[in-house]
């Protein structure tokens, strides 16, 4: 059975090592916490008032990619267009905006009904008003997938084995120096292991000469690294994605 080891976690980011895994069950993964788990972002946008120089259009599609703070547990996706017209609680917010110049517009200026769903970057610029220009929204926003659109994309996501380096002392060394990233070597110019992970540079010591770095792949394992656009926390990403992969294998292992 497949577990995962927390390698590293930082903000919005964090990298993790999948193991006893497959290639089809790592982009599978991959795959689900890019396009299906849910996220908050406004759809449905009425302005009310727009003299700003922003056209209407223009507008509505940048707010609709401001990230919002996404709580699961209180929020399920709409199971028809009714339950969005109908603006059920269950599964839409709203949000509004009313602001006059001379001043520039911000994502914090959005008032949110539901304290945990705000924009995740306050300082995000709307729209600069001038004097006596006014803005006037109401936004409904709505848990939705990033296969229907990338406004409710949770982040980026890419996976690569997970590499066994062995690093010998050869005499050949001198000679390719030049050829290895500088980046590898330390104060004491000798090559390490973890100079080469930390800076991403498996790929390009890799074939240069084995007798100096030899770079071997193992197949069940596969490092992940995962950045979050902020609606949710790396964890809840992954645990989110985990559960939504394991709920189709049910179903398809039903169905079979």
């Amino acid at each position: 059975m497949a577990s995962i080891e927390m390698l590293s976690k930082k903000e919005n980011k964090a990298t993790f090592l999948l193991k006893k895994s497959s290639p089809a069950y790592s982009n599978a993964l991959r795959r689900i916490m890019l396009t299906e788990v849910p996220v908050m972002a406004m759809e449905d946008i009425e302005i009310r008032k727009n003299s700003s120089a922003m056209y209407d259009e223009i507008l509505t599609h940048r707010l609709g990619l401001i990230p919002l703070t996404t709580d699961l547990t209180s929020y399920e996706l709409p199971k028809t267009q009714a339950d969005i017209d109908e603006k059920k609680a269950v599964c839409t917010l709203e949000l509004t905006l009313k602001e006059k110049g001379p001043k520039t517009v911000y994502a914090s200026d959005l008032k949110s009904k539901d304290p945990k769903v705000k924009p995740v970057y306050p300082k995000m610029p709307i729209v600069k008003l001038l004097k006596d220009q006014e803005l006037e929204i109401v936004a409904t926003a709505v848990l939705g997938k990033g296969k229907d659109h990338a406004k409710w994309s949770p982040g980026h996501v890419w996976y690569n084995y997970s590499p066994k380096i062995t690093i010998k002392k050869s005499k050949d060394l001198e000679k390719y120096k030049d050829m290895y990233p500088p980046q590898i070597f330390n104060k004491k110019g000798e090559i390490e292991e973890k100079l080469i992970l930390d800076n991403n540079l498996v790929d390009a010591v890799a074939n240069i000469n084995p007798e100096i770095i030899k770079v071997e792949y193992d197949e069940t394992e596969y490092i992940f690294n995962l950045e979050s656009w902020g609606q949710l926390p790396p964890k809840e990403m992954i645990s989110e994605a985990l559960n939504i992969l394991n709920a189709k294998l049910d179903e398809l292992n039903k169905l079979i």
